[in-house]
């Protein structure tokens, strides 16, 4: 079977822990937002790496989350982390492409989030990234976003998006509800993120 070098890539950060992305915890910019608002139905996490998002949506009602991942060890290490809360969250996580979701998954979900997902792919894969989310959500289904805007490296990953791009990407499919720069994030993100709430049309 032939594989991926990015599929190798990933399996290889995650088997090593080398993951400075990963902070341990849900993005705050999320966790803020679940405090305020509420992200119910299904929904899915693309690029969920260990799970820390899945996990905070899952402990909000009458949600069910699933977490993809290329990564086997990403995905592995993350059902590990969640099986002491499992049992009271409708949560699973599946090894895949998310740019391949099987016809089972399309048009399934009320709603997609998205953290370090997207800037972790390579920039001429973002159209591809809009039609894929496009394609996971039922008509009228919304994203959240946290797009990282300037991070310190400039080859990437991650790679860094301007609202100009964004708004070029998603408009054409999605109708922006909501747009603003967290209050608080990650020690060295701060003023670096912007979120998106869309609704695809």
């Amino acid at each position: 079977m032939n594989h991926d070098p990015r599929d190798l890539e990933w399996q290889r950060r995650y088997e090593q822990d080398d993951t400075p992305w990963d902070k341990g915890a849900p993005a705050p910019a999320l966790t803020t937002f679940l405090h305020e608002k509420q992200i119910a139905g299904r929904v899915l996490v693309p690029g969920c790496g260990r799970g820390h998002e899945v996990r905070a949506l899952g402990t909000q009602p009458n949600t069910s989350v699933i977490g993809l991942d290329l990564s086997a060890a990403a995905i592995a290490q993350a059902k590990q982390l969640s099986a002491p809360s499992r049992s009271d969250m409708d949560v699973s996580f599946i090894v895949g492409d998310f740019f391949k979701l099987p016809s089972k998954l399309k048009r399934s979900f009320d709603w997609l989030v998205e953290h370090t997902c997207f800037c972790a792919i390579e920039p001429h894969q973002r159209p591809d990234y809009v039609l894929a989310a496009r394609s996971a959500l039922r008509t009228g289904g919304r994203i959240f976003g946290i797009f990282y805007l300037n991070p310190d490296t400039e080859s990437g990953p991650p790679f860094a998006v301007s609202q100009r791009e964004l708004s070029e990407l998603f408009d054409p499919y999605f109708t922006l509800l909501e747009e603003w720069v967290p209050k608080v994030s990650f020690p060295g993100r701060e003023d670096r993120e912007l979120v998106r709430v869309m609704q695809k049309r």
